[in-house]
């Protein structure tokens, strides 16, 4: 049966067509404040990915009887196109209604993301333009590509078709947006967030495209009333897709970029009336702004391995039910570590604030020393801070690996980490690592398995790291590591970077593959020069549009 809305009678309007619109939104890593941030109590820290999604809207052009037509593209997938009719009505109810095609191309299943975003965003159109000019809008039919870039998905397979080494430099030789040569549902993802991706790009490309909100709301200031509509609408839209109410970092991210996230009340979504749900305020989600120090470089792994989230959420908290006192006793101090991580690395910026000029010097020092190495070298305070962060991080991980919660009391009581706690809250990356360790072991839970901790004590072990660990929900899928970079590199000492690339590349206990994304230095969601979207998706050895 047909969705429908209904506005007030036809109003004869005069509207003026389209043209095509192109919109983009970031892929997200939990830093931390995995599982935390299902709780409000908690916050997670997020960094939005380089690598986006991208929404590109254009009325139909392919010679076929349009008649309120949408076609839904997918093109890096097999039989991923699907069409739907828009039906209006003369009370001036709007609905969408799949179109039979689908079952006879044999388009895979029904994708509800697409499906549920269309049918939302057209509800608001009609509320917000008016029947006539929603009609003319849709009156040729529309044609929507939806392509992610190549970080959201393996590229291992097409590394070994081309026979290129499995390293960070041979990925920049695939196609952008290359065909995966498999279904949607047999994609292996790397834990990006596609989905949030993909529909904050979708509902912010129609909510342009129809007028709902000018592409000039769009503006990065974190209080932007253009951006809280598209959250609130994308967030609820996410919501129906999934069948659950989530935490809604990755859609956050999505929209408004890195940030200090804490999640909105959990009911909120289910007390919303359809077409409040952009303006409503009872959104109460808190979101700071956030970036990584300066000289430093996110860089991200895939593991071939694989972690069911949903079983591994679903186990976690049905062990914090069962065991209150001790899961609430272990989430306040990893809460409470997380929030200091937070400070550290607005500490680390605010010293290149204060001193660029030292803030480089000393990195660029760092850079070729190993961690153990950082104090004796030099007593300036950048120096000290990384060196104090280390040493903090290395003790903790050694007293993290029988008890965290009693480390965590033992590490505090310590004189010297009470003079770092109290004078300069470093990064304590590893803290985290234990306390998410002890997490899974009483919750049978694998969030920092072996295998994954060995890789990260081996990346950790190089030149110039300032920590690493395993993002969002933990497991064997992925893993992050931030390097220092310098200012000025020396041809002679392997950078940081590339000496992880080596640990990776070398590693024999699990296959490792690096992605080319890392920190996206943009605001979230934003509108693409369309034609320029568009002459990628024509170039050779791309996708086929």
């Amino acid at each position: 049966m047909a969705s429908r809305s209904r506005t007030s009678n036809p109003e004869p309007v005069v509207a003026e067509r389209a043209s095509p619109t192109a919109v983009s939104a970031p892929g997200k890593v939990l830093l931390a404040g995995g599982y935390l941030v299902l709780d409000p109590k908690y916050s997670g820290i997020v960094v939005s990915t380089s690598a986006r999604f991208y929404t590109f809207i254009r009325e139909r052009i392919d010679g076929q009887p349009a008649g309120q037509k949408i076609v839904v593209k997918s093109p890096q997938f097999l039989r991923a196109s699907w069409s739907y009719q828009v039906v209006f009505t003369k009370n001036g109810t709007v609905g969408l209604v799949p179109s039979v095609e689908n079952s006879l191309l044999g388009s895979e299943k029904k994708n509800k993301f697409v499906q549920l975003a269309l049918e939302r965003v057209l509800f608001l159109a009609i509320e917000k333009v008016g029947y006539q000019a929603l009609k003319v809008a849709t009156d040729q039919g529309l044609e929507i590509v939806i392509v992610g870039d190549n970080d959201f998905y393996s590229q291992r397979n097409q590394l070994s078709e081309r026979g290129l080494p499995n390293v960070i430099s041979s990925l920049a030789q695939i196609p952008q947006f290359a065909y995966t040569d498999c279904s949607l549902a047999d994609v292996h993802k790397t834990g990006l967030g596609s989905s949030a991706a993909l529909i904050t790009s979708l509902v912010t490309a129609m909510m342009v495209h129809f007028k709902v909100i000018n592409a000039a709301d769009l503006t990065d200031d974190p209080k932007s009333p253009g951006k809280a509509f598209v959250h609130n609408v994308a967030q609820y839209v996410h919501c129906l897709a999934q069948g659950k109410v989530g935490s809604g970092f990755d859609v956050s991210s999505a929209t408004f970029g890195s940030q200090l996230y804490t999640r909105f009340a959990p009911e909120v979504p289910t007390k919303l009336q359809p077409f409040l749900i952009g303006t409503n305020t009872s959104w109460n989600q808190r979101i700071q702004p956030f970036k990584l120090p300066p000289q430093t470089a996110l860089m991200l792994a895939d593991v071939d391995a694989g972690t069911d989230t949903p079983a591994a959420v679903g186990k976690v908290l049905s062990w914090k039910k069962s065991d209150p006192q001790k899961a609430t006793e272990l989430w306040n101090q990893l809460g409470a570590t997380n929030d200091q991580l937070a400070a550290a690395l607005s500490n680390l910026r605010a010293l290149h604030t204060k001193n660029p000029a030292a803030y480089a010097a000393a990195v660029d020092r760092l850079c070729g020393q190993p961690p153990k190495q950082w104090a004796a070298s030099s007593k300036d305070e950048v120096t000290q801070a990384f060196a104090l962060a280390n040493k903090l991080t290395e003790a903790s991980r050694r007293i993290f690996r029988s008890n965290p919660v009693m480390g965590l009391k033992r590490l505090t009581a310590d004189p010297f980490f009470k003079f770092v706690f109290a004078k300069l809250p470093l990064t304590k990356t590893q803290v985290i690592r234990g306390h998410m360790r002890e997490m899974g072991r009483l919750s049978d839970v694998p969030i920092e398995p072996p295998e994954q901790t060995r890789l990260l004590d081996a990346c950790l072990a190089q030149n110039g790291v300032v920590g690493g660990g395993v993002p969002g929900a933990g497991g064997y899928d992925a893993i992050w590591v931030l390097t220092l970079t310098a200012s000025k590199p020396n041809a002679a000492t392997p950078s940081s970077m590339s000496q992880v690339e080596s640990v990776w590349t070398g590693w024999k206990e699990m296959n490792v593959s690096p992605l080319s994304c890392g920190e996206s230095m943009e605001r979230g969601v934003r509108v693409e020069n369309a034609e320029t979207v568009l002459g990628w998706l024509k170039k050779p050895g791309y996708v086929q549009h």
